[in-house]
């Protein structure tokens, strides 16, 4: 339910990792694939800044997330509607009574902003276990995008380096290294997205990171990259002019190298020495599994 409505309202990827997480600790097995399976049945019917003139308010104003749920429950079988909640009462009992007040803002099934919903989940050679990206607040032109990779090994180090113009229109930033492991701790790339944007290039260039992003984040910003650059992944493979590949509505993510290529990079591979944490990140750090499972402890 929980995963249904951050589709219909394009909310925050943090979501993916939180619930995950959440689902880890109730002892329920839930991946990825299942989520996307949500995304396929479930569409986007509501937009909030920066990804829409809209606000939380205007939201409320309009039925708030009863009314979003309500809309959604009239795809049979998508929400369970009998789960109790901190009400004592279903779920569907509970927004039963609501109705949109602005279909402006929550539109009706039959005129979404897209059919499918606002999260979508990513695979490829360069994710084979998944990244994660708000459909919702990605432009069209960006849906399905090729560039030259541009690398960072950290968020600070990303971010000196697009104020000093290193990166250009048609490029693909990687900022590798801030994973759960490799942070330690998944920092928001909320920095280097919102410099992207001031600088004109929110349509022109893309973020891959293996970590994550604040729910004001838009643009064409993928995070979670699974497996992260801390423990191999092939994240911390591709070099500075490799070509990525991103078609969101297939779903992909791929790096343009052959096999031979991947092998021989992975054989040279040596890891950068961990950032000097100590206490209880050092800990978190050995012990943390990567973002496609919550970024839980092990």
């Amino acid at each position: 339910n929980a995963f249904a409505l951050d589709m219909a309202m394009g909310g925050s990827t943090n979501t993916v990792l939180h619930t995950l997480a959440i689902a880890h600790e109730a002892g329920i097995r839930y991946d990825l694939t299942r989520i996307n399976m949500i995304s396929v049945r479930c569409p986007n019917i509501c937009k909030v800044s920066p990804s829409s003139p809209f606000h939380i308010e205007d939201v409320d104003r309009a039925g708030g997330v009863s009314a979003i749920l309500k809309t959604i429950g009239g795809i049979k079988g998508l929400l369970h509607k009998d789960c109790i909640t901190v009400t004592g009462k279903t779920i569907w009992q509970n927004v039963a009574r609501t109705n949109v007040a602005d279909d402006t803002v929550i539109h009706p099934l039959d005129k979404p902003y897209s059919s499918d919903g606002g999260l979508t989940i990513l695979h490829g050679n360069l994710a084979p276990e998944g990244a994660v990206v708000k459909k919702a607040g990605v432009a069209a032109v960006m849906q399905v995008f090729e560039g030259k990779a541009v690398i960072f090994n950290s968020q600070d180090e990303a971010c000196a380096g697009i104020l000093a113009g290193k990166v250009k229109a048609g490029d693909v930033v990687v900022i590798r290294y801030e994973g759960p492991k490799g942070g330690p701790g998944m920092q928001e790339m909320l920095a280097p997205t919102s410099y992207i944007m001031g600088q004109g290039l929110g349509e022109s260039v893309a973020l891959i990171t293996d970590g994550r992003f604040s729910g004001g984040t838009r643009g064409a910003c993928i995070g979670h990259v699974s497996p992260e650059a801390a423990e191999g992944g092939m994240i911390a493979l591709i070099e500075d002019g490799d070509v990525i590949k991103i078609n969101i509505p297939e779903r992909s993510l791929e790096v343009c190298l052959d096999n031979a290529t991947i092998e021989r990079r992975k054989a040279g591979f040596t890891p950068p020495p961990p950032r000097p944490v100590d206490g209880y990140l050092r800990r978190y750090s050995k012990m943390v599994n990567n973002a496609s499972s919550g970024a839980v402890l092990t």
